[in-house]
């Protein structure tokens, strides 16, 4: 924890990173909670269409090409949930990749019952990955401090407390200032705020640094430079539906990314940061209606082709899913999206 971003045990304050921690995963966070997890609090690609597990299974195939077939292919899914991407995949993949592949679910809360016994359940990732480490809605979780420009344009702390009172602390000093200062300067005027995803970049280093030869791809809400959201992104869900940001445990904390950070933090070649849309769409998912001959020939599969056609128009929609960043990060290996 940054110093500036303390508060005292008196009143009750401390900085975002520290209340967000606690109240997501501490002994009474929310995903640390039982239940339908966070599924049963908002909706993610995966949860819109098995299209989304099929898309992530074909990628897990070409890096198994580009790796050239390994005796063994890891799949390490973080932020697993009640392990919905993890089944999804195992379920699409091709016998042979199925026979070689070792799935791995990084999750906080218990391991749920009725998961396929392949699943190694853990709260952190393995070391010497070879093949694909997925972070599907990972880093927006992933605590950070909050930074607001005072009324004489200083980027102070916001501090906060568990009813959801926030106030301004210290100055931002340090890591923090440095990293405000390259990826989210703010304009000397009162009331803006920025999200500081230097824990972020660290996490996500840390994580990609797990790999011995493969991929690592974070999925997530975003903003680069240049479009940076003036009174930052933090907010919260409880029960499908938006709320106050309130560090209680009850409710999903979140952010969005500065994914090109992110992409910068491990200083390895060949990051590609990318939509969904275009993500998606490289790994088959187009969105486009079956052909209207269909209906007579088969009616049946032009209603499954219609439905699927849906769901893949929600998982690329400009607006929505569609706009997801990717960041796509080889270690070893060249370009595995594109294929």
């Amino acid at each position: 924890m940054t110093a500036g971003a303390q508060g005292t045990a008196e009143d009750g304050f401390r900085g975002w990173r520290e209340a967000a921690r606690e109240a997501l995963y501490g002994p009474d966070g929310f995903y640390r909670r039982p239940g339908a997890g966070p599924a049963g609090h908002f909706r993610t690609s995966v949860h819109a269409s098995p299209l989304y597990a099929r898309a992530v299974a074909r990628l897990l195939c070409r890096v198994d090409e580009a790796l050239g077939g390994p005796p063994a292919l890891d799949f390490v899914d973080m932020a697993a949930g009640r392990g919905e991407l993890v089944t999804g995949v195992l379920g699409a993949l091709p016998a042979d990749v199925s026979a070689r592949v070792r799935p791995y679910a990084v999750e906080l809360a218990a391991r749920p019952p009725g998961l396929d016994d392949r699943i190694v359940w853990r709260d952190e990732p393995p070391e010497g990955v070879t093949g694909l480490l997925f972070a599907n809605e990972w880093l927006d979780n992933v605590p950070v401090d909050v930074a607001e420009a005072d009324a004489s344009g200083t980027p102070r702390y916001v501090l906060v407390r568990a009813d959801g009172a926030e106030r301004l602390g210290h100055p931002v000093a340090g890591p923090d200032a440095d990293w405000l200062e390259r990826w989210w300067p703010l304009p000397p005027e009162e009331g803006l705020r920025a999200e500081i995803g230097l824990p972020r970049d660290r996490a996500w280093t840390a994580a990609v640094g797990t790999l011995t030869r493969g991929a690592a791809v974070a999925v997530d809400y975003a903003h680069t430079a240049g479009a940076r959201p003036p009174f930052g992104t933090l907010t919260a869900f409880r029960e499908g539906r938006e709320t106050a940001r309130v560090p209680d445990g009850s409710r999903a904390l979140t952010a969005h990314v500065a994914l090109d950070a992110c992409a910068a933090a491990p200083a390895l070649p060949g990051a590609r940061l990318l939509t969904q849309r275009d993500a998606l769409r490289a790994l088959g998912v187009t969105g486009g209606r079956p052909p209207l001959s269909l209906a007579s020939s088969d009616p049946a599969g032009y209603v499954r082709a219609l439905a699927a056609a849906g769901e893949a128009a929600e998982l690329t929609a400009q607006g929505g899913l569609g706009d997801f960043g990717w960041l796509v990060q080889p270690v070893g290996v060249g370009d595995v999206l594109t294929g």
